[in-house]
C-alpha cells in the first residue's frame, strides 16, 4: 500500500467503472442496447428487426408435423415408442404419433415401405394442422 492513499482491495466498484464498462459492452454488441443491435429511436414503433427470433420462429404446426413424422418413422423401425415427453412432444402431439404410427404400420404390409413414408409425412402434417387451426391448444403445458 502506498503512504496516505485509499486502498483498492476490496473496494467496490464506482458507479463510474460500472457506467463505463456498460457503455462498452452495447457498443461492442453494435448499438444502442435495442434488440437487434438497432440505433434508431424508432424502433418499437418499426417492429422487430428481420434478425429478431420472432421472426424466423417455426409455426406450430410445421414443428408439430416435423417432430410426429421423425419419431414415427424411428418407431416404424425399431417397432418401440420412448417416453412423450423425451420426445419433445407434448401429450396431443404423442396421441397423434400413435395413430400415425398404427396407420403408416398397415399402409407398410399392404404397399411397402414408400407408401408408409408418404402417409406418414401426409397424416402427420394434415393432424398437426388440424390441431393447431386454431393456435395453440388451451389445455395446459402438456396438450
Amino acid at each position: 500500500m502506498g503512504t496516505g492513499g485509499t486502498s483498492w482491495r476490496g473496494a467496490a466498484p464506482g458507479p463510474v467503472l460500472v457506467t463505463g464498462v456498460l457503455v462498452g459492452l452495447l457498443a461492442a454488441c453494435g448499438g444502442s442496447g435495442a434488440p437487434g443491435g438497432t440505433t434508431g429511436a424508432s424502433w418499437p414503433d418499426s417492429g422487430p428487426p428481420a434478425s429478431s427470433p420472432a421472426a424466423a420462429a417455426t409455426p406450430p404446426e410445421d414443428l408439430c408435423a416435423r417432430l410426429v413424422a421423425h419419431w414415427a418413422r424411428r418407431a416404424l423401425d425399431d417397432g418401440t415408442y420412448g417416453d412423450y415427453q423425451s420426445m419433445g412432444l407434448s401429450n396431443g402431439q404423442y396421441e397423434i404419433l400413435t395413430d400415425v404410427v398404427d396407420a403408416a404400420r398397415t399402409e407398410r404390409e399392404r404397399k411397402g415401405a414408400g407408401a408408409a413414408e408418404r402417409l406418414i409425412d401426409r397424416t402427420a402434417r394434415a393432424r398437426c394442422e388440424e390441431r393447431y387451426r386454431d393456435g395453440n391448444p388451451s389445455e395446459g403445458p402438456w396438450s
